[in-house]
């Protein structure tokens, strides 16, 4: 069999009734085939994917190149900007020999194009529309994701949540948490505190110091109102999908929380959106960049409810893309759920990187054409090893292929017009300034006649002396008791039947979802 032959035999594969999205064009032996088309199906979005590479190997690239596609069909599209490098995105292309040489390989009649491009950041401080959200709602699952906390203390925040939502507390912003912690832990608090399953001093003080560890970090400057509402990214201008980019080139957003903050933006979608069972084409495209940040000492109890939401989102008509260096980097659970792959190429230059390479080998269907590993090696910047779900759901045949050359300008536009865009954009009159009303720090502070946000205390106190008036100062979460009395409550079935009750006790206390963030109010 010829090359050509070959080539047309695979991209019979990914032949498509209904409308697609492009990626390029089938390679074999190094001469790719223009007329040989790889795609995905519209349709299939919503089954997720994946797009994995080394550093260099054209990721951000391809993320460009779906995300164009995405908008010009009409499909909303969500992505964390990392490196600044999506801005580009809002401005056309600059046509060159290298992109003319693309489009001809590929197949491609390509046409410099901008695209409608919104820009957010996390907090103020960013050169985007400032997004946040409240305490209360972000909830005690995703906030101990950012705050690095185990299983035990992730059980103690809950419970801490769980008075403050009995109490109508509002947890707007860090402050909130504060003066719960330390009214808990008070004189005043103490018999509370006993009544909430027995969270121990020390606990509640690793919690209060990994809290004034994410403010050291600026990531107060996130928490609080307006809380932004993730239907705005459901935005479609003149048959165009709005491009949703969250800036973070300025590095000052802490990995851990803008990671979160859109598992957080997903969970909000999950729990809002109606079912919409099969759809021609998703509702929203969601790209993970720098997946690996998202799973990264994540506990059990997170990894669960990722893979549930990314299983059970598809009816919503939201489809998540993964991109990451390793497909290792997803858990396993997870990435059985997707169903489009765009691996570029990998490095195996450790004992570590060899065994990555022959795992992610196994994971492609057979190929009569391709040795897959050596492929994954071997593959230049701007292609990769294909597998997508058909129309039919059937996985399509390894394909290596010749990516597009996206339309917009491949290079950042620089922070002053990304600032001038997103003060121009609609967003910045509801999310633009800030809002501090009556909450948690507010009213407790009536009760003591405290003026002054709650401090935490300079010096350390034993672990066994009892509470004072003032917190206690936590030893590091690696000398935290571990498991003790906490974890014997929340393993007794009279109080997770309490807890069930009492989640549901309407009028009473806030519904919480699948990642116990706050219902809308």
């Amino acid at each position: 069999m010829t090359g050509n032959e070959a080539a047309t035999q695979i991209a019979a594969g990914y032949a498509t009734d209904g409308a697609a999205l492009e990626l390029g064009a089938v390679v074999v032996d190094g001469t790719a085939d223009p007329a040989a088309r790889v795609r995905i199906p519209f349709a299939t979005l919503n089954r997720h994917g994946l797009v994995a590479g080394a550093t260099g190997t054209g990721k951000t690239k391809t993320l460009q190149n779906l995300a164009e596609q995405c908008s010009a069909a009409g499909v909303p599209v969500m992505l964390a900007d990392v490196k600044g490098d999506l801005s580009g995105l809002a401005r056309a292309g600059e046509p060159g020999d290298r992109v003319t040489k693309r489009s001809a390989e590929t197949g491609d009649d390509w046409t410099p194009t901008a695209y409608p491009v919104r820009f957010l950041s996390l907090g103020a401080s960013g050169i985007g529309v400032p997004v946040r959200a409240t305490i209360t709602a972000f909830g005690p699952i995703l906030l101990s994701k950012v705050l690095g906390l185990n299983a035990t203390q992730e059980s103690t925040l809950g419970l801490i949540f769980h008075w403050a939502d009995q109490q109508q507390l509002a947890l707007l912003d860090t402050k909130d948490l504060r003066s719960v912690i330390q009214h808990l832990l008070s004189d005043e608090g103490r018999v509370e505190l006993k009544g909430i399953g027995g969270v121990s001093a020390a606990t509640a003080g690793v919690i209060l110091r990994a809290l004034v560890n994410l403010e050291a970090r600026g990531g107060d400057e996130f928490f609080g109102e307006p809380e932004f509402d993730p239907s705005d990214l459901l935005t479609v201008e003149d048959g165009q999908g709005l491009v949703t980019l969250l800036e973070l080139a300025d590095q000052q957003a802490d990995p851990a929380l803008f990671s979160t903050f859109l598992m957080w933006l997903l969970a909000e979608l999950f729990e809002e959106l109606p079912e919409a069972g099969d759809v021609d084409k998703p509702k929203l495209v969601f790209f993970f960049d720098e997946a690996h940040l998202l799973f990264a000492d994540a506990s059990k109890a997170f990894l669960d409810r990722i893979e549930q939401t990314v299983k059970l989102i598809r009816s919503k008509g939201v489809g998540v893309f993964f991109c990451t260096q390793l497909p290792t980097d997803i858990p396993n659970d997870v990435l059985s759920q997707l169903g489009a792959r765009v691996q570029h190429a990998l490095r195996a230059f450790t004992p570590d990187d060899q065994k990555a390479l022959t795992r992610t080998a196994r994971t492609y269907p057979k190929s009569a054409v391709y040795d897959v590993e050596t492929a994954l090696t071997s593959l230049g910047t701007g292609e990769a090893l294909v597998t997508v779900l058909s129309e039919r759901g059937a996985p399509t045949p390894v394909a290596w292929t010749r990516l597009r050359a996206p339309r917009s300008l491949m290079a950042a536009i620089g922070e002053p017009a990304v600032t001038e865009a997103a003060k121009a954009s609609p967003l910045w009159a509801k999310y633009g300034g800030t809002i501090d009303r009556e909450s948690a720090y507010e009213r407790l502070a009536a009760r003591t006649g405290a003026t002054q946000a709650p401090q935490t205390p300079a010096e350390p106190v034993p672990a066994d002396q009892p509470p004072q008036a003032a917190p206690p100062q936590a030893p590091p979460p690696e000398q935290d008791e571990g498991p003790g009395l906490v974890e014997k409550v929340m393993a007794n079935p009279v109080f997770k039947s309490f807890l069930r009750s009492a989640a549901s006790a309407a009028g009473r206390e806030i519904t919480r979802g699948l990642f116990g963030t706050a219902r809308r109010r």
